[in-house]
């Protein structure tokens, strides 16, 4: 199932299956260790993976402090980063975001709390809603010792809160290499706002993002 095959399951009312993204959703809990602020501005790089690319990427563009998204593929090799291999589930690739954020304006704890809150359902495996496939999994590339140590004392204490009532299922992988996806899949979400898949899967996240993390919340347009 691709990402933009989802007339049929808009009819039989297959959706995403997050209940976080539900209106009125509370925020889940803030990282208990994460760390401060930068002093001085600078750049660094996440890569988050949590289902088709163009809602990660929809959510993450919007979070104040994030100077650049781009949607692509991890956890493969470069010859087999396009999409069409993608999709055939076989290169072991997930589709992925890379952020770019300056940490003197927003923590890796605080993008954590967004990934899980919002961005895409960290309970279910292999799948993001209508979209089956190891291609679809939850998954954390760190780039850094500290985002590892985040990322894992984040997951476990959320499963010790027991914050969405199912076992987190996400990994947590050192960033190998990230391999930009062709041209029309960045900004999909933006550009293409009445595409069926993007009203069902992709404008809720959006909307819970401005409603859950309103100080973090920033409108954008493309460049």
């Amino acid at each position: 199932m691709t990402c933009s095959n989802m007339a049929s399951r808009v009819a039989l009312g297959i959706l995403f299956g997050g209940s976080l993204l539900s209106a009125g959703a509370p925020k889940i809990p803030a990282l208990n260790s994460d760390a401060p602020l930068a002093t001085q501005s600078g750049k660094e790089t996440a890569v988050f993976a949590g289902g088709c690319f163009w809602g990660v990427q929809s959510v993450f563009q919007r979070v104040k402090g994030v100077v650049k998204t781009t949607a692509g593929y991890a956890g493969g090799t470069k010859q087999t980063a396009t999409y069409k291999q993608v999709i055939t589930e076989t290169t072991d690739h997930a589709e992925s975001v890379e952020v770019v954020f300056d940490p003197s304006k927003i923590t890796y704890g605080q993008l954590l709390r967004i990934y899980f809150s919002v961005a895409h359902d960290p309970t279910q495996l292999n799948r993001q809603g209508p979209d089956v496939g190891k291609s679809y999994r939850s998954e954390i590339f760190f780039t850094s010792p500290e985002q590892e140590k985040l990322a894992k004392e984040y997951i476990a204490q959320l499963n010790q809160q027991n914050v969405f009532g199912r076992p987190i299922v996400t990994l947590v992988s050192p960033l190998k290499a990230f391999y930009r996806a062709e041209d029309y899949h960045q900004d999909y979400a933006y550009h293409n706002p009445d595409n069926p898949y993007i009203q069902v899967c992709d404008v809720p996240k959006v909307k819970a993002l401005k409603e859950q993390f309103p100080d973090l919340f920033v409108e954008y347009k493309p460049k």
